[in-house]
């Protein structure tokens, strides 16, 4: 191997900048790394919605806190928009009798097709089953 010149007129064996390269490329792929977890970023492209705080359980789900009981929205379950969000909101909150709705959404266990995450008046939290045609097809008590 033929040893390479530098700017300054010093000779460079090509195996030192060849590690050279190596190093500042090995820096710079880490250095991407670093950022993009600590921005929350994702090298498959997908994005879960959910905090990048909270703790993960084995269903893919963040854990249960006092003010969410069910823990945040999975990543397999789609936020309910619009009428069909409207739809399930009334017919769980005319199931549950009173309460305040936190969350809409598909569901992915296969109880039905959609399901609102409801803590009634009395602080229970309740999930309300609801299928295709709006009908409530069950309650889970927390």
């Amino acid at each position: 191997m033929g040893n390479t010149t530098s700017s300054n007129g010093n000779r460079r064996s090509p195996l030192v900048v060849l590690a050279t390269g190596a190093a500042i490329l090995g820096l710079a792929a880490g250095s991407y790394s670093i950022a993009s977890a600590a921005s929350g970023g994702s090298s498959s492209g997908s994005a879960s919605g959910t905090s990048g705080t909270a703790t993960q359980t084995t269903a893919n789900r963040p854990a249960p806190s006092a003010q969410h009981p069910w823990g945040g929205q999975r990543s397999d379950e789609t936020a309910l928009t619009g009428d069909t969000a409207s739809k399930v909101k009334q017919v769980a909150l005319a199931k549950a009798g009173s309460g305040t709705v936190e969350r809409v959404e598909t569901d992915a266990e296969g109880h039905a097709a959609y399901e609102a995450h409801i803590v009634k008046a009395d602080g229970t939290p309740i999930t309300v089953y609801v299928d295709k045609q709006f009908n409530v097809v069950s309650v889970e008590t927390r």
